[in-house]
């Protein structure tokens, strides 16, 4: 193996789950500008992570949807647009079609009447 590839600044660290508030203390090398006071008295680095253990539904066992970023309720916002368009167009496309068929109607109408007129 080679020497000096990894990390040797391990240090506890406290997680935070913001979905639920769960905290755990652990040691990481990741940085933090943030404290906390812990149980024991001490005061560890705090790591704000939007999902643990604690809040994830695979091991939870529920069917629980977190989303902090928003994305669910743009690809929703995105799905009632394109739904409305669509309507939108096959209603357009309704509309044209009976208009096709009125004036096709009325030119007909009014062939069958210069027809009898032209015949006497």
């Amino acid at each position: 193996m080679k020497k000096g590839i990894h990390p040797t600044n391990y240090r506890p660290v406290v997680f935070q789950d913001l979905n639920n508030g769960f905290s755990f203390l652990t040691r990481s090398t990741a940085d933090s500008e943030e404290t906390v006071k812990w149980e024991d008295g001490n005061e560890y680095p705090l790591i704000k992570v939007h999902i643990s253990s604690a809040s994830h539904p695979f091991f939870t066992g529920q069917e629980k949807l977190v989303d902090v970023e928003g994305r669910v309720d743009r690809f929703k916002a995105r799905a009632d647009a394109a739904a409305k368009a669509k309507d939108a167009r096959k209603a357009a496309a309704v509309k044209k079609t009976t208009r096709k068929i009125k004036q096709t109607e009325k030119k007909a109408a009014a062939k069958a009447a210069a027809a009898p007129a032209s015949e006497q």
